[in-house]
């Protein structure tokens, strides 16, 4: 296990990072503490489950691809994440679960937050009886020029 986490662990004594998961009705086990560490820890990103997995790994983490999948998709549920399908092919996991929109860099796949209000939605349907509109996912594609 690399400082980063260890230290963050200790900064975590206090118990920010574990009342937040309980707050969200989670357990806050060691695995989830460790990838909430990765995620939650220097601001707001974007990532797939593969380099969360890769940077749980070389934090010295002992987690499966499956375990991060699960996290990442239990912590979307209880609201502390936003997912993002790109393509039907690859999901992304937002930090920021604010209401925002997206560019996209095909090349790499890099996803970056559009800042504040830029993109205007018009015309938007009805939606049906019992249903509203929770937000809407703009994700503008870019290729290099």
């Amino acid at each position: 296990m690399t400082d980063t986490v260890v230290e963050h662990k200790d900064e975590d004594a206090g118990g920010e990072l574990s009342e937040r998961l309980r707050q969200a009705g989670l357990r806050p086990t060691r695995q989830r503490l460790a990838l909430a560490t990765l995620l939650f820890g220097s601001g707001d990103r974007h990532v797939s489950a593969e380099v969360l997995h890769s940077e749980a790994l070389t934090a010295g983490e002992h987690v499966s691809l499956a375990t991060v999948y699960n996290t990442l998709h239990q912590f979307t549920e209880v609201g502390l994440l936003r997912e993002l399908a790109i393509d039907g092919a690859k999901a992304y996991f937002d930090t920021n679960t604010s209401n925002h929109n997206h560019f996209f860099h095909e090349q790499d796949g890099e996803l970056i937050d559009i800042p504040g209000n830029s993109i205007r939605v018009d015309g938007l349907p009805q939606p049906p009886e019992g249903t509203r509109i929770s937000h809407i996912d703009v994700v503008v594609r870019l290729v290099k020029a």
